[in-house]
Protein backbone atom coordinates (compact mmCIF):
# COMPACT_ATOMS: atom_id res chain seq x y z
CA UNK A 1 0.00 0.00 0.00
CA UNK A 2 1.06 3.37 -0.82
CA UNK A 3 1.96 5.60 1.93
CA UNK A 4 -0.60 9.31 1.72
CA UNK A 5 1.02 12.36 2.16
CA UNK A 6 -0.30 15.34 2.46
CA UNK A 7 0.79 18.47 0.63
CA UNK A 8 0.19 22.03 2.73
CA UNK A 9 0.57 25.00 0.68
CA UNK A 10 0.45 22.64 -2.35
CA UNK A 11 -0.07 25.36 -5.25
CA UNK A 12 -0.46 23.63 -8.56
CA UNK A 13 1.49 20.84 -7.70
CA UNK A 14 4.71 20.71 -8.40
CA UNK A 15 5.67 19.27 -4.55
CA UNK A 16 2.88 16.44 -5.03
CA UNK A 17 3.53 15.15 -8.46
CA UNK A 18 7.70 14.82 -6.87
CA UNK A 19 6.00 12.65 -4.33
CA UNK A 20 3.95 10.86 -6.57
CA UNK A 21 6.24 9.78 -8.78
CA UNK A 22 8.48 8.65 -4.97
CA UNK A 23 5.41 6.46 -4.42
CA UNK A 24 3.31 8.14 -1.87
CA UNK A 25 -0.54 8.74 -2.59
CA UNK A 26 -0.69 13.19 -2.29
CA UNK A 27 -3.63 15.03 -1.05
CA UNK A 28 -2.85 18.63 -1.71
CA UNK A 29 -4.50 21.98 0.86
CA UNK A 30 -3.99 25.77 0.19
CA UNK A 31 -5.81 28.76 0.73
CA UNK A 32 -6.42 29.42 -2.75
CA UNK A 33 -8.16 27.51 -5.51
CA UNK A 34 -5.65 25.09 -7.73
CA UNK A 35 -7.73 24.21 -10.62
CA UNK A 36 -4.65 22.68 -12.07
CA UNK A 37 -3.97 20.74 -9.12
CA UNK A 38 -3.22 16.78 -10.41
CA UNK A 39 -4.34 15.36 -7.16
CA UNK A 40 -7.06 15.37 -4.41
CA UNK A 41 -7.48 19.11 -2.95
CA UNK A 42 -8.97 20.66 -0.31
CA UNK A 43 -9.24 24.43 -0.02
CA UNK A 44 -8.14 25.96 3.40
CA UNK A 45 -6.08 27.43 5.59
CA UNK A 46 -3.04 25.13 6.05
CA UNK A 47 -2.30 25.14 9.26
CA UNK A 48 -5.73 24.52 10.54
CA UNK A 49 -5.78 21.49 7.93
CA UNK A 50 -2.38 20.18 9.13
CA UNK A 51 -3.75 20.89 12.96
CA UNK A 52 -7.51 18.78 12.32
CA UNK A 53 -6.28 16.12 9.44
CA UNK A 54 -2.61 16.03 9.78
CA UNK A 55 -3.17 12.70 11.63
CA UNK A 56 -4.72 11.20 9.21
CA UNK A 57 -1.66 10.78 6.76
CA UNK A 58 1.55 8.96 7.11
CA UNK A 59 3.78 12.45 6.28
CA UNK A 60 3.46 15.49 5.59
CA UNK A 61 5.18 17.83 3.07
CA UNK A 62 4.69 21.85 3.84
CA UNK A 63 5.92 24.89 1.45
CA UNK A 64 4.97 27.92 3.69
CA UNK A 65 5.05 31.14 1.13
CA UNK A 66 8.62 32.23 0.92
CA UNK A 67 8.40 36.07 -0.02
CA UNK A 68 9.40 36.81 3.35
CA UNK A 69 12.79 35.42 3.35
CA UNK A 70 13.61 35.56 -0.52
CA UNK A 71 16.36 37.61 -2.17
CA UNK A 72 13.49 38.42 -5.21
CA UNK A 73 11.78 40.66 -2.35
CA UNK A 74 13.11 43.75 -1.60
CA UNK A 75 13.83 44.41 1.40
CA UNK A 76 11.53 46.94 2.35
CA UNK A 77 8.44 45.05 1.72
CA UNK A 78 9.61 41.44 3.33
CA UNK A 79 7.67 42.56 6.36
CA UNK A 80 4.74 43.22 4.14
CA UNK A 81 4.32 39.28 3.76
CA UNK A 82 3.50 36.65 6.82
CA UNK A 83 6.12 34.75 8.53
CA UNK A 84 3.86 31.33 8.23
CA UNK A 85 7.16 29.09 9.09
CA UNK A 86 7.43 28.92 12.59
CA UNK A 87 3.74 28.26 13.12
CA UNK A 88 3.92 25.84 10.24
CA UNK A 89 6.69 24.01 12.08
CA UNK A 90 4.96 23.82 15.67
CA UNK A 91 1.69 22.51 14.34
CA UNK A 92 3.74 19.90 12.54
CA UNK A 93 5.79 18.73 15.62
CA UNK A 94 2.26 19.30 17.51
CA UNK A 95 1.00 16.74 15.12
CA UNK A 96 3.80 13.95 15.10
CA UNK A 97 3.42 12.45 12.29
CA UNK A 98 7.49 12.71 10.03
CA UNK A 99 7.49 15.84 8.40
CA UNK A 100 9.45 18.15 5.50
CA UNK A 101 9.67 21.56 5.13
CA UNK A 102 10.89 23.59 1.65
CA UNK A 103 12.04 27.13 1.55
CA UNK A 104 14.22 28.97 0.04
CA UNK A 105 18.34 29.55 0.84
CA UNK A 106 18.29 32.15 4.07
CA UNK A 107 14.57 31.01 5.60
CA UNK A 108 14.93 30.51 9.40
CA UNK A 109 15.75 26.58 9.10
CA UNK A 110 17.77 23.96 9.10
CA UNK A 111 19.04 22.88 5.48
CA UNK A 112 19.19 19.09 5.88
CA UNK A 113 19.16 18.85 2.06
CA UNK A 114 19.79 21.43 -0.28
CA UNK A 115 19.04 20.90 -3.98
CA UNK A 116 19.46 22.89 -7.13
CA UNK A 117 18.52 21.49 -10.46
CA UNK A 118 21.76 20.53 -11.97
CA UNK A 119 21.73 17.92 -9.48
CA UNK A 120 18.65 16.39 -10.55
CA UNK A 121 19.03 16.41 -13.87
CA UNK A 122 17.25 19.42 -15.08
CA UNK A 123 19.11 22.98 -16.67
CA UNK A 124 17.55 24.88 -13.71
CA UNK A 125 19.62 26.96 -11.61
CA UNK A 126 16.92 27.29 -8.50
CA UNK A 127 18.54 25.74 -4.95
CA UNK A 128 15.66 25.26 -2.21
CA UNK A 129 16.29 24.20 1.46
CA UNK A 130 14.31 21.19 3.45
CA UNK A 131 14.24 20.54 6.40
CA UNK A 132 12.68 17.32 8.00
CA UNK A 133 11.76 16.18 11.04
CA UNK A 134 14.23 13.37 11.52
CA UNK A 135 16.97 15.60 10.99
CA UNK A 136 18.24 14.00 7.30
CA UNK A 137 21.93 14.56 6.34
CA UNK A 138 22.92 15.14 3.03
CA UNK A 139 26.16 15.65 1.93
CA UNK A 140 25.95 17.67 -1.78
CA UNK A 141 28.12 18.58 -4.15
CA UNK A 142 28.54 22.30 -5.85
CA UNK A 143 26.53 23.26 -8.07
CA UNK A 144 27.85 22.82 -11.59
CA UNK A 145 25.85 24.30 -14.98
CA UNK A 146 28.16 24.13 -17.95
CA UNK A 147 26.70 26.86 -19.07
CA UNK A 148 23.72 29.95 -18.60
CA UNK A 149 20.43 27.76 -17.89
CA UNK A 150 17.21 29.48 -17.39
CA UNK A 151 16.12 30.83 -13.80
CA UNK A 152 12.43 30.48 -13.59
CA UNK A 153 11.80 33.46 -10.75
CA UNK A 154 8.39 35.85 -10.79
CA UNK A 155 6.67 37.06 -13.68
CA UNK A 156 9.80 37.11 -16.19
CA UNK A 157 13.11 36.04 -16.81
CA UNK A 158 15.64 38.87 -15.16
CA UNK A 159 17.28 41.03 -17.72
CA UNK A 160 21.13 39.53 -16.38
CA UNK A 161 19.38 36.06 -17.06
CA UNK A 162 18.15 36.95 -20.46
CA UNK A 163 21.74 38.38 -21.38
CA UNK A 164 23.08 35.04 -20.40
CA UNK A 165 20.91 33.08 -22.21
CA UNK A 166 21.05 35.33 -25.17
CA UNK A 167 17.01 35.19 -25.70
CA UNK A 168 14.01 35.62 -23.79
CA UNK A 169 12.48 32.45 -22.82
CA UNK A 170 9.18 31.21 -23.46
CA UNK A 171 6.50 29.15 -21.17
CA UNK A 172 7.87 25.92 -23.22
CA UNK A 173 11.37 27.21 -22.11
CA UNK A 174 10.45 27.41 -18.37
CA UNK A 175 8.07 24.35 -18.55
CA UNK A 176 10.97 22.37 -19.59
CA UNK A 177 13.35 23.90 -17.31
CA UNK A 178 11.04 22.69 -14.18
CA UNK A 179 10.34 19.19 -15.59
CA UNK A 180 6.01 20.63 -15.37
CA UNK A 181 3.80 20.75 -17.81
CA UNK A 182 0.78 21.84 -16.84
CA UNK A 183 1.27 25.04 -14.96
CA UNK A 184 1.29 28.69 -16.23
CA UNK A 185 3.81 31.18 -15.73
CA UNK A 186 2.81 32.59 -12.28
CA UNK A 187 2.47 29.15 -11.22
CA UNK A 188 5.90 27.72 -12.17
CA UNK A 189 7.36 30.47 -10.62
CA UNK A 190 5.99 29.30 -7.43
CA UNK A 191 6.73 26.01 -7.71
CA UNK A 192 8.66 23.53 -6.65
CA UNK A 193 10.34 21.13 -9.57
CA UNK A 194 9.10 17.40 -9.02
CA UNK A 195 12.55 15.89 -9.38
CA UNK A 196 13.48 17.31 -6.03
CA UNK A 197 10.60 16.02 -4.35
CA UNK A 198 10.90 12.84 -5.86
CA UNK A 199 14.53 12.82 -4.42
CA UNK A 200 13.33 14.17 -1.00
CA UNK A 201 10.29 11.74 -1.18
CA UNK A 202 13.07 8.65 -1.65
CA UNK A 203 14.67 9.49 1.94
CA UNK A 204 11.17 9.84 3.61
CA UNK A 205 9.95 6.48 1.92
CA UNK A 206 13.42 5.08 3.66
CA UNK A 207 12.78 6.77 6.87
CA UNK A 208 8.93 5.41 7.10
CA UNK A 209 10.41 1.75 6.05
CA UNK A 210 13.19 2.11 9.01
CA UNK A 211 10.32 3.46 11.30
CA UNK A 212 8.19 0.74 10.80
CA UNK A 213 10.59 -1.82 10.83
CA UNK A 214 11.76 -0.44 14.42
CA UNK A 215 8.50 -0.34 15.73
CA UNK A 216 7.59 -4.25 15.12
Amino acid sequence: MRPRLLDAYCGAGGAGMGYHRAGFDVVGVDLSPQPRYPFEFHQGDAVGFIRDHGHEFDAIHASPPCQRYSLATPHARKRNHSDLLPDTRATLAAVGKPWVIENVPGAPMRPDIIICGCEVGLALRRVRWFETSWQHFSFRDPCVHDGPVVSVVGHGSPSWVRELLGYNPTIADYRAAMGIDWMNRDELSEAIPPAYTEHVGGFLREHLTHTATACR
